[in-house]
């Protein structure tokens, strides 16, 4: 057992909400920006790859988001199809907004870097009225990206989300997914992102995610004081991610569980915590024990950090097992 609880008879494993962007990532590597001639597009966005990641894995998946009038968003919600995710509600934008743009340097397995185009992008312009109270009440799970508060009217979208998860005691999985570029100011990202972690039953972020909303108690950063404080709230669970040093997870009981990590011939860094995440999520509706669902979390983020990809990488569960048998972790 690990202390998170989802309601039984429901359609959907999992809905998310927030982001649905491209990444295209350099296909010459091991070089700065402006000498690479040619990229390869892939479906991006954190919550986009970890319904991917949940989707591969054999969940029943559901996204709730916008996608431009365009080739791009086209592209995106039949990715999405193809792999049975429910699109009923991925809205097409008006024409005007765009498909936001990930651009991806690897210079090498520990220098990468992100050009982003983030203006008039079309996920930020999800409306209160696009979410579909009756498919988070179908669903066992909701995932919260950080990102989707960034601004309005997707801002309040994701409150309105919240609060049908709520109403119909659907777990909410909040991804804090900080990305400075979508911010006016750091005011907001502490108000809002505390706001939405406050009701999230279990929280997922990095060190320095969990340090952005704590930046007002002029206070050293104490992973496990911080821990602890969202314990006392709603969460019953706590993740911290590492990056390369692994994950530690912290259970409202009071234990806390380290993760590992596994060794990987890496070409890229991102990509790796949403793939984390999926298969982490993953083993929670298992009914896991923390440990294992870190485990079957770092073994995905293997597997992706050493691809080109981050979305088309995300594993499928034999191959996640496949890394763990071979590191002698199953």
């Amino acid at each position: 057992m690990n202390g998170v609880r989802f309601p039984d008879g429901r359609t959907l494993d999992v809905v998310s909400i927030g982001r649905l962007c491209m990444d295209l990532n350099a296909n010459e590597i091991h070089r700065p920006m402006e000498d690479t001639v040619t990229f390869t597009k892939y479906l991006g966005g954190s919550p986009a790859n970890i319904t991917v990641a949940l989707s591969r894995l054999g969940l029943r998946t559901g996204f709730i988001g916008r996608i431009a009038d365009d080739a791009f968003g086209r592209f995106i919600r039949r990715y999405l199809e193809q792999l049975g995710v429910d699109t009923s509600s991925v809205i097409t934008d008006k024409p005007g907004s765009v498909t936001g743009l990930a651009f991806t340097e690897i210079k090498s397995p520990t220098d990468c870097s992100i050009l982003m185009y983030r203006d008039n992008v079309a996920d930020l312009n999800l409306e209160p009225a696009d979410v579909n109270e009756q498919q988070i009440a179908g669903a066992k799970a909701l995932v919260v990206s950080g990102t989707a508060l960034a601004a309005s009217p997707s801002r309040e979208a994701v409150f309105t989300a919240i609060s049908y998860a709520r109403k119909h005691g659907t777990t909410i999985i909040y991804d804090i997914d900080y990305r400075p570029y979508t911010w006016a100011n750091q005011d907001m990202i502490r108000v809002y992102c505390s706001l939405a972690a406050e009701q999230a039953d279990v929280i997922l972020g990095g060190k320095e995610e969990f340090a952005l909303l704590e930046a007002d108690t002029g206070a050293p950063f104490d992973e496990e004081a911080v821990a602890r404080r969202w314990l006392g709230n709603r969460a019953s669970l706590v993740v911290i991610k590492r990056g390369g040093d692994g994950s530690v997870a912290y259970a409202a009981d009071g234990s806390v569980y380290p993760g590992r990590t596994f060794p990987a011939q890496v070409v890229k860094t991102f990509g790796a915590g949403d793939a984390f995440a999926g298969s982490f999520i993953y083993g929670l509706q298992q009914g896991w024990d923390i440990a294992r669902c870190q485990n079957y979390g770092a073994a995905a983020a293997n597997i992706v950090v050493s691809s080109h990809s981050c979305s088309d990488a995300m594993p499928t569960l034999g191959q996640v097992e496949q890394v763990l048998r071979d590191h002698k972790a199953l």
